[in-house]
């Protein structure tokens, strides 16, 4: 029984109708049927719905991997908070969050008088920006919030731009520091804009313009701008608002001028918080290892100030002003007036350069100590976000402070937990505590602020070190210092950049140049007047420069090559052309004689044959002439030739080298070029390097190159340096091998007078 049979006939109809699906599926596919009908269209629908709906959730995944990923980068919070480690860190955060916010309320306070700011304001700059910080950075140790520096700077733009008849007058203070909350809260957002946009392009590098002795002269400058500033509150002086270039030292005349005028209840208090503070800090440098934290001078001051203050009225008995209502509770969220973005936009991006790099460079510090790693980008992202939130609740700009900061790590801080912990101690003082505060006298507040600079001006000691170790780094400090106190902190800031990058061009214009000798037996070249036992290889010459050939100093590489070298060249290939120009000159008054007396001698004979050897003689000056220029033409070709081959010494008219000519011969066949300092070339190096070709080859002396990168023997290519007389055969990996080879093809000779073929 065959197969059909067994099967029966319900298969057979089967296996039939299977084949006119298959057949009808067929057709449909290649589109010979015309319309579907409702039920294959359902069919080919169930057919194509999986593949959709699995790429639709394959790219769902990805896109919200991609999310995640976004969000796990710029919320650090979310990465190492899950896996804090509650019971080795929290104590210790704990403890330095709660000293960071014990230093931060007076800090707060003062340094909003610093920033023109009535002292609340400061006290709600050192919470917003703070917690957010918190979510965003990713340094563990930096204390977030204000500045000395940076209230210095945003008070120098409140009083530039607050109206000038405000500032006189008594009656309208309300509204003059209205204004000028609005122009700090502006310019706070502001400089979050710039933070954020530069961190998300990427654009943290910048800070590298920004050199430690750069940094450490701005912030020397700026504490003395801090100090003086302070001085008004300190003798109770009411001064005129300065800004501007010089505005330093018209504020430094006025204090001089109205100095009778102090307030002794003034003095007095500045001078008692002053010594107090100072006996504090000693006792805790002297007693650091005893205590478990630092004793809270700050605080106790600021405490007990205030209630001698109200306990034996100092404001209205002895007229020491003093900080006034605080008002409780927080601020509604403000937008920003753009109105003021254009008189901003400068300050602004200066003060958003100036807090991150303090910020950045403390970061580094800590993270190099702690061994973890601080990311440059996220850390201007988490300052701009700090600024750009802040400022939408009436803040002004802030940064970290390097006092904060150290008082947190040696409290036992680990984590911006601590950070965190702070601002909500501060978040209580603006709730509940911060009218307690409203007969603290300024002057208080001013010592404060002058004690805590002991630190930066300390940095005056930095002149004496950069003497002994680096002038140039010590003229950097001093245009540095000098500028900014004399132009202000945004122009200072910006002639300190601009000089700090000419000086690095200018030190790149005079490099140190050497000729390098061979230590014996060795493959290794070193500058013969520094190494007594490196010793020239005979007849080879080896130029090195310290720094790379490019269109500020390629000059001075080609005259410092041909001193070195000890040969003038360009005076021999004058003499050359001149000698040549002579012989040639005498070789055509030979001929112009030789006429003559053939003319004399002809003189006697017929017309025809006359004529005959005047013709004769035509051609032979033409020929001679001829010969001369082909005698150019070929030797020409001979030395190209010679010279892409660098092996054949082709022979020359005895007249054309500079021994037939009587000058002096260079003491070397072969120059060598040391480019391994080379990192790029532009055109201006390129015709550098050609003309050094040409001259040294005028003169006898091959030339080669040595030591180049590859990034820049690709743009020596690109910029069509190889040709027919320099080619690759010129180019070795080491000098080493350059020197082997010039000491086996001795002096080439050139087969042409010279030509002037220099680019």
């Amino acid at each position: 029984m065959g197969l059909a049979d067994a099967s029966g006939p319900r298969d057979t109809q089967a296996l039939l109708s299977a084949t006119q699906a298959m057949e009808l599926r067929r057709r449909d596919y290649h589109m010979e049927r015309p319309l579907l009908n409702q039920e294959h269209l359902e069919e080919l629908g169930r057919w194509g719905s999986a593949p959709r709906t699995r790429q639709w959730q394959t790219w769902l995944q990805c896109s919200r991997a991609r999310a995640y990923a976004l969000l796990l980068q710029h919320l650090p919070v979310l990465v190492w908070l899950p896996r804090y480690p509650v019971r080795d860190w929290l104590l210790g955060d704990l403890l330095s969050g709660l000293s960071v916010a014990i230093m931060q309320l007076p800090q707060g306070l003062a340094y909003a008088l610093l920033a023109g700011l009535p002292p609340v304001f400061g006290l709600y700059s050192s919470f917003y920006p703070v917690f957010i910080y918190f979510l965003f950075g990713t340094s563990r140790h930096i204390s977030v919030g204000t500045f000395a520096v940076m209230s210095v700077m945003v008070g120098s733009v409140t009083e530039s731009l607050a109206p000038q008849a405000l500032n006189d007058s008594m009656i309208n203070e309300t509204a003059r520091d209205a204004a000028r909350v609005q122009v700090a809260s502006t310019l706070s957002v502001l400089v979050g804009l710039f933070q954020v946009g530069l961190g998300l392009i990427h654009f943290g590098f910048v800070v590298t313009y920004l050199s430690e002795p750069l940094v450490r002269g701005y912030t020397t400058a700026a504490a003395v701008q801090v100090f003086v500033s302070q001085l008004k509150y300190v003798f109770g002086l009411h001064l005129s608002s300065h800004s501007g270039p010089l505005s330093l030292i018209y504020t430094v005349l006025e204090v001089c001028w109205k100095l009778p005028q102090s307030k002794v209840g003034t003095v007095v208090t500045a001078a008692v918080a002053g010594v107090v503070l100072v006996v504090v800090k000693l006792l805790n440098d002297k007693l650091q290892q005893q205590l478990p934290m630092p004793i809270p001078g700050e605080l106790l001051t600021l405490i007990g100030a205030t209630g001698i203050s109200y306990g034996m009225g100092l404001k209205h008995r002895f007229e020491v002003d003093v900080v006034g209502n605080i008002p409780a509770g927080l601020v509604p969220p403000v937008a920003p007036n753009t109105q003021l973005f254009s008189k901003l936009v400068g300050s602004a991006f200066t003060i958003a350069v100036v807090g991150f790099a303090i910020a950045i460079s403390l970061g580094k510090i800590f993270a190099l100590r702690h061994a973890y790693r601080v990311d440059s980008n996220q850390e201007l992202v988490a300052l701009g976000l700090s600024n750009l939130i802040g400022g939408i609740f009436q803040c002004f700009p802030v940064s970290c402070s390097m006092s904060r900061s150290l008082v947190q790590e040696s409290t036992g801080g680990n984590s911006q937990v601590a950070g965190a912990i702070s601002s909500l101690f501060i978040l209580l003082i603006i709730v509940k505590l911060g009218e307690l505060f409203h007969d603290l006298p300024k002057a208080v507040l001013a010592a404060i602020i002058i004690v805590n600079l002991k630190g930066m001006l300390r940095q005056l000691s930095d002149m004496r070190s950069l003497w002994k170790a680096n002038r140039a780094d010590l003229l950097i400090w001093l245009v540095t210092f000098t500028a900014t106190i004399l132009l202000n902190l945004d122009l200072g800031l910006v002639v300190a950049v601009i000089f700090s990058l000419l000086l690095v061009v200018v030190r790149t214009q005079m490099p140190h140049y050497s000729v390098l000798g061979q230590v014996p037996d060795t493959d290794i070249y070193r500058d013969v007047a520094e190494y007594s036992e490196a010793k020239e290889v005979p007849g080879v010459k080896v130029f090195r420069s310290s720094a790379t050939v490019y269109f500020a100093n390629a000059e001075f590489y080609s005259d410092a090559l041909k001193q070195r070298c000890g040969v003038d060249v360009d005076f021999l290939i004058s003499q050359k052309k001149k000698l040549l120009k002579k012989q040639e000159q005498l070789k055509l008054k030979q001929l112009q004689k030789e006429e003559k007396l053939q003319k004399q001698a002809a003189s006697s004979k017929g017309t025809s044959v006359s004529i005959n050897v005047n013709t004769s003689l035509e051609d032979m000056r033409s020929n001679n002439v001829e010969d001369c220029k082909m005698m150019q033409v070929s030797s020409g070709d001979k030395m190209e030739d010679a010279t892409a081959s660098g092996q054949e010494d082709s022979k020359a008219p005895d007249g054309s080298t500079l021994k037939a000519l009587g000058l002096p011969q260079p003491d070397f066949h072969s120059l060598i070029l040391d480019l391994g300092a080379l990192s790029f070339v532009d055109t201006v190096c390129l015709k550098s390097l050609k003309n050094i070709f040409h001259d040294f080859r005028e003169i006898e002396v091959e030339v080669y190159m040595a030591a180049c990168h590859s990034p820049v023997v690709s743009q020596l290519e690109a910029g069509h340096f190889f040709d027919a007389s320099i080619t690759k055969k010129h180019l070795f990996a080491s000098v080493h091998d350059a020197v082997t080879f010039a000491l086996q093809h001795p002096r080439p000779v050139p087969d042409s007078p010279v030509s002037d073929t220099r680019l």
